[in-house]
């Protein structure tokens, strides 16, 4: 199946359709670390990342994995080999948090875009998460929390996502 971002504020599942948010700054084939813009593309979905102090487990056919409060995703250019990877956070590295107080991670799919084979700079730590008000995001896909839940029960890890 496809989960398609058609648009700026519709995610499209099977005949499902969800309000969302993407990038402050649109959609780019040229995605830059930084840019706010959502990557255009196809690309694999990762796992579900869930905060289990927050959420009984969600219902889905994805690998479920709870947040824990040392878990971060590297965004630090100067670590190649863990660029735009999962990682137990260093005070070194530079990394997006994802033991979050705002609730964005409550919920998380990491989008699988310059994810097998970074580059360096060309973005990082794009996923789907959650949004309480649709406001714009750094270049993630944002859903409301119950959208979200629909959405984990109709996809599973063989699907892609299409942003166009």
């Amino acid at each position: 199946m496809i989960i398609l971002l058609k648009n700026k504020d519709t995610l499209k599942v099977d005949d499902f359709f969800f309000k969302c948010s993407i990038g402050k700054k649109g959609k780019t084939y040229n995605k830059k670390e930084g840019d706010l813009k959502t990557p255009k593309g196809i690309f694999g979905i990762g796992r579900l990342f869930y905060r289990a102090d927050k959420l009984k487990k969600p219902v889905t056919n994805l690998k479920v994995i709870k947040i824990k409060k040392n878990m971060g995703w590297c965004n630090d250019n100067n670590f190649p080999n863990k660029y735009n990877k999962l990682i137990t956070v260093k005070k070194n590295i530079r990394y997006e948090k994802m033991f979050r107080h705002d609730r964005k991670y409550d919920l998380v799919i990491p989008i699988n875009y310059n994810y097998y084979e970074p580059t360096i700079n060309k973005g990082s730590a794009i996923f789907i998460h959650l949004t309480k008000d649709y406001k714009s995001t750094a270049g993630c896909i944002a859903l409301k929390k119950n959208d979200f839940k629909i959405l984990l029960r109709l996809i599973s890890k063989k699907d892609k996502i299409k942003i166009i």
